[in-house]
C-alpha cells in the first residue's frame, strides 16, 4: 500500500513540474531556475508566442553558457515554432549531447523529425522517451500521439 502511495505521490510532482500548456496543445519546456535576464525574458516571450522576440535572447544565452541544455532545449522549441524544424533538430542535438535523458529534448526533435517528414527518427527518440520514462510520461505519451497522428496523415507506418 506504501508504495501505491508514493508512485502516486511522485505522478503529482511530476505533473506538476511539467511546462505549461499553451492554447494550441504544445508544452514549452520546463525553464531551468537562472538568473540570466535575457533568458528569462525569453521565456517570457515564449510562453507568450513571440518566438522571433525569443530566439536572439537564447542564442546570446547559449553564447555565454554554452553548456546549458535547457537553454538550447528552448532555443530549438522557439525555432521548431517559427516554422524551422530543420534548424531547430542541430539546436536539440545540442542539448541531447549535454544532457542524453532530457525529456523534453527528446519530445521535441521527434516533433521536429515529424515536420521534416524523418518518421523513423522520430519514433528513435519515442523509444529513447520509453526507456527514459519509468511509468508513461507526458512526453512520451505526446511524441506517442504526434507520430500517430502523422501515420494516419501519410499512410506511413
Amino acid at each position: 500500500m506504501r508504495l501505491i502511495v508514493s508512485v502516486l505521490a511522485l505522478g503529482v510532482v511530476l505533473a506538476a513540474t511539467a511546462g505549461p500548456a499553451r492554447a494550441d496543445g504544445d508544452r514549452t519546456p520546463a525553464p531551468q531556475r537562472t538568473k540570466d535576464p535575457a533568458y528569462t525574458q525569453a521565456v517570457q516571450a515564449i510562453e507568450a508566442g513571440q518566438f522571433k522576440t525569443a530566439i536572439p535572447l537564447l542564442e546570446s544565452v547559449v553564447a555565454r553558457d554554452d553548456r546549458n541544455a535547457d537553454a538550447y532545449n528552448w532555443l530549438g522549441y522557439a525555432v521548431r515554432k517559427d516554422g524551422d524544424p530543420a534548424r531547430a533538430i542541430p539546436i536539440y542535438q545540442k542539448a541531447l549531447a549535454l544532457d542524453p535523458k532530457h525529456r523534453g529534448a527528446h519530445e521535441y526533435i521527434g516533433e521536429a523529425y515529424l515536420m521534416v517528414n524523418d518518421l523513423a527518427s522520430a519514433k528513435q527518440h519515442l523509444a529513447r522517451l520509453d526507456a527514459l520514462c519509468f511509468f508513461s510520461c507526458e512526453e512520451y505519451r505526446d511524441l506517442k500521439k504526434a507520430i500517430e497522428s502523422f501515420e494516419r496523415k501519410s499512410g506511413a507506418r
